[in-house]
């Protein structure tokens, strides 16, 4: 049973079709990220759901994460997800990250769950089918926009200075999110790991 509310089904169906879904659904997307609204409205998948441009106005307004761009170019609105995406041909303009002072907090961070950290603490981070691996500038609760789950369970402090030295880039989205390509397999190692602490603030790893 779903127990969504309809405007967090109908922003779970934006963002996924924004995200990853575009192709697969017939929208055309520019290379910036960008579908036109009317398009997007049209999609058989939120026809379905009722959205109307009232209501997607609405949902971008009041997103807290601040998930998505809506402009108005050439006659037309437009829409776009500011990161996450796996579609491969989506450039973003992100504002490189060449020092951890271009990071407004100094903090990257990337929260995860138990179950997982078991492998990512050998393995690193990967970006997986995603273009970036995201990561926040702070914990849940600490007014930080964007770039974590609140259920996340271990918190993975990156330093970011070495990672740089070492030739990793990173990137600062348009909502606050700190974005890593990682290295040319798409890892960020745990010899980049600067702490690990827990739910609780204990130190895991350090």
């Amino acid at each position: 049973m779903n127990k969504d509310f309809p405007e967090v089904r109908i922003s779970k169906t934006i963002t996924w079709l924004l995200r990853h879904g575009a192709k697969g659904e017939g929208l055309v997307m520019r290379e910036d990220g960008y579908v036109q609204v009317h398009d997007l409205l049209a999609n058989r998948r939120l026809k379905g759901q009722g959205l109307s441009w009232e209501m997607l106005k609405d949902i971008v307004e009041k997103d807290r994460k601040r998930r998505y761009a809506l402009v108005f170019e050439g006659e037309s609105w437009w829409i776009r997800a500011n990161q996450g995406h796996s579609i491969k041909t989506v450039q973003m303009e992100m504002t490189p990250v060449l020092s951890v002072r271009d990071i407004p907090t100094g903090i990257a961070v990337h929260g995860t769950t138990l179950g997982s950290w078991q492998s990512i603490a050998t393995q690193g981070l990967s970006r997986m089918k995603r273009n970036h691996i995201h990561l926040a500038q702070g914990l849940p609760g600490e007014n930080v926009t964007s770039g974590m789950r609140k259920l996340s369970q271990v918190f993975i402090y990156i330093n970011i200075e070495k990672a740089i030295e070492a030739g990793i880039k990173f990137y600062l989205s348009e909502n606050g999110v700190v974005l890593s390509t990682g290295d040319e397999d798409g890892i960020l190692k745990p010899e980049f790991f600067e702490k690990i602490v827990d739910a609780k603030g204990e130190l895991l790893l350090s």
